[in-house]
């Protein structure tokens, strides 16, 4: 993997065919990455009791193959290449054989698809209190009611109907 975040790339293939844009995360395990101001996505969110609806505009990702470096020297595109130096692994442009400063934001995001690091999803309809975890809820809720024996003031008030007395 060559790319890291903060890298300016340039887009080669696609609608967005020739757009530059910063790295802003990088997905290793599918081989993509997400581009700023590339690839713009438009999702509309509806409106709750909480929160009004909004159209979100956001990057998606895109495969790493269709861009490349764009090296800064040049400013033209440019394969990446390693070379060590006092035993240090370094990346270099191909194109004008210069270092790659890393900068101090390059975090890799690894998203494994083996390894399940976020607990599974629950399905939309347990957040919305059917099937058997609402249930489960229902029962602990009745359990905690108060099921004592009424005193005989309220015996006495609940049966009068509370007309005219």
């Amino acid at each position: 993997m060559r790319l890291h975040t903060s890298d300016t790339v340039v887009v080669i293939t696609g609608k967005d065919k020739g757009k530059t844009g910063k790295i802003l995360r990088v997905l290793r395990a599918q081989e993509r990455v997400v581009v700023e101001g590339v690839n713009m996505r438009t999702r509309h969110v509806r409106k709750t009791p909480q929160k009004p609806g909004q159209i979100i505009r956001y990057e998606a990702s895109i495969h790493m193959s269709n861009v490349m470096f764009l090296d800064s020297k040049s400013k033209k595109r440019s394969r990446i290449g390693y070379q060590l130096q006092d035993g240090k692994k370094l990346r270099m442009s191909k194109r004008s054989r210069t270092a790659i400063t890393a900068s101090k934001t390059s975090k890799v995001e690894t998203v494994s698809k083996d390894k399940k690091e976020v607990p599974p999803k629950k399905p939309f309809w347990k957040k919305l209190g059917f099937g058997a975890d609402a249930l489960e809820e229902a029962e602990e809720h009745e359990e905690s009611k108060d099921h004592s024996v009424p005193s005989d003031s309220r015996l006495q008030s609940s049966r009068s109907h509370g007309r005219g007395s």
